[in-house]
């Protein structure tokens, strides 16, 4: 296994905190400042540019300076790389689920150890 992390797996890896998934909500409504984006935020200035720091490095964000104001914008195209995965699992997945309750519904099947015929309760069983 590589030691470096592929741009989903690090997109994840980011969004799995909730400062920064908050940082990424409010960038969705529009480019904000860093001092706006810590405004909310109960921790140091240095730790929210920490918070960044790992958004930019995952490509959701990206940031300009303009004189002495940083400006942080969102990368729509990162996250709609992570939608377009969550979306094709959720769908593999309602198939799978899907298959599996036309399976329970169906009168034919049975559940349980007498399904499999090389088994029965005489077979030391407990």
């Amino acid at each position: 296994m590589p030691n470096q992390l592929s741009s989903l797996d690090q997109v994840f890896q980011a969004l799995a905190d909730p400062t920064r998934r908050g940082m990424v909500e409010r960038l969705v409504r529009g480019p904000a400042s860093v001092s706006e984006l810590a405004r909310p935020l109960a921790m140091s200035l240095p730790a929210v540019m920490q918070h960044l720091q790992v958004l930019e490095a995952c490509g959701l964000v990206r940031s300009e300076k303009n004189g002495r104001v940083r400006t942080c914008h969102i990368e729509s195209a990162t996250l709609r790389a992570a939608e377009t995965w969550v979306t094709s699992q959720r769908t593999a997945w309602e198939v799978r689920l899907g298959r599996l309750g036309e399976y329970l519904a169906d009168p034919g099947t049975t559940a349980g150890p007498s399904a499999n015929p090389g088994l029965d309760d005489s077979q030391g069983g407990s």
